[in-house]
């Protein structure tokens, strides 16, 4: 059977929800269950990029070609067993030539559709702003996964990232969010658990919550290596494996969880 491509951006305007993490860790773990992944990196910060062990990357290879040209998709690193669009910092010099470029920001979605018989799947990493990066990401998408931490400052961030969303969705009727990812959960604390069944009354589809568990993230993170990779007895990778399934299913891909 043939299976179309199903493109999703990560997508939060604010920063330090775990967009990063939750791309390359289940981008891997989809790779891994025998799916042709494509990662992409939109954030000039560069840290999926650096998550993956990747380095010396130049501006070609990045969306820059893309979001300022119009032209196709780069040719992608191979790397851990899946395909990456790497960034690097001056990316963010995109935004400021976008502008003046009409139907900019459809650029990355029109490039995508001339590979779309390479992959299965395409998670492209959102930068942390409304800016034209963050429009190129989400309008390139099939759908969005929306990861939101269980913090004052998730639930502070949900009235701008639903406008935001309905700007988006203005654009691209056809847009939706296909899945809502509680990050950085802390069940021991009242707090934490608070915000959760406030999510959980206003937000769906809502996975699982996604524990906080920083080391071995910051660990896996030091040494480019996927979590699953890196530790793969861990409690996190249980949990990566838990999300991934709930992304797959999303996507309508193949996975099984497995160790």
């Amino acid at each position: 059977m043939v299976r179309s491509v199903n493109t999703a951006t990560v997508f939060n305007h604010a920063g330090g929800a775990g967009k990063t993490s939750l791309t390359r860790d289940v981008g891997y773990e989809l790779a891994r269950a025998g799916n042709r992944v494509l990662l992409i990196d939109l954030d000039p910060q560069a840290n999926l990029t650096t998550w993956m062990g990747v380095t010396d990357v130049l501006l070609e290879e990045t969306v820059q070609p893309i979001a300022t040209e119009g032209r196709p998709l780069p040719a992608p690193r191979a790397v851990h067993g899946l395909h990456l669009i790497p960034s690097r910092v001056d990316l963010a010099l995109a935004e400021a030539m976008m502008p003046g470029r009409i139907g900019a920001v459809m650029a990355l979605r029109k490039a995508l559709r001339a590979v779309e018989d390479q992959y299965d799947v395409v998670l492209i990493d959102s930068p942390p702003s409304v800016g034209q990066l963050a429009a190129l990401g989400a309008l390139a998408a099939d759908q969005l996964i929306v990861p939101i931490p269980t913090r004052h400052k998730g639930l502070d961030a949900l009235p701008g990232l639903q406008a935001v969303l309905r700007l988006y969705h203005d654009l691209r009727p056809d847009l939706h969010v296909g899945l809502y990812v509680p990050t950085m959960h802390d069940a021991r604390r009242s707090h934490d658990r608070e915000v959760l069944e406030q999510l959980r009354a206003y937000l769906s589809p809502l996975a699982d919550p996604v524990p906080q568990r920083e080391a071995v993230w910051m660990d896996s993170s030091a040494a480019g290596q996927p979590v699953v990779l890196y530790a793969p007895t861990s409690p996190v990778a249980q949990d990566v494996r838990r999300l991934s399934a709930s992304v797959a299913q999303v996507l309508g891909v193949p996975y099984e969880v497995r160790a």
